[in-house]
């Protein structure tokens, strides 16, 4: 893994979870029974892990 990957992913992951924590707070569940957008902290996790998942996407694979 290079500094380029790491970057990549790492901006990934803290504009999912900027996303996460901003879909909760505007959006979110006002029952309180939905598994990921019930409590701010599974939302932003959720959303990390999905911005750092997309991310990758981007990333070329390196040749050997």
């Amino acid at each position: 893994m290079n500094k380029k990957t790491l970057l990549i992913t790492t901006i990934g992951i803290v504009i999912g979870a900027i996303a996460g924590y901003l879909y909760y707070a505007e959006i979110g569940c006002i029952s309180g029974t939905c598994a990921i957008t019930s409590k701010p902290l599974n939302s932003t996790l959720y959303g990390g892990l999905m911005g750092g998942l997309f991310c990758n996407i981007f990333i070329k694979p390196s040749k050997k």
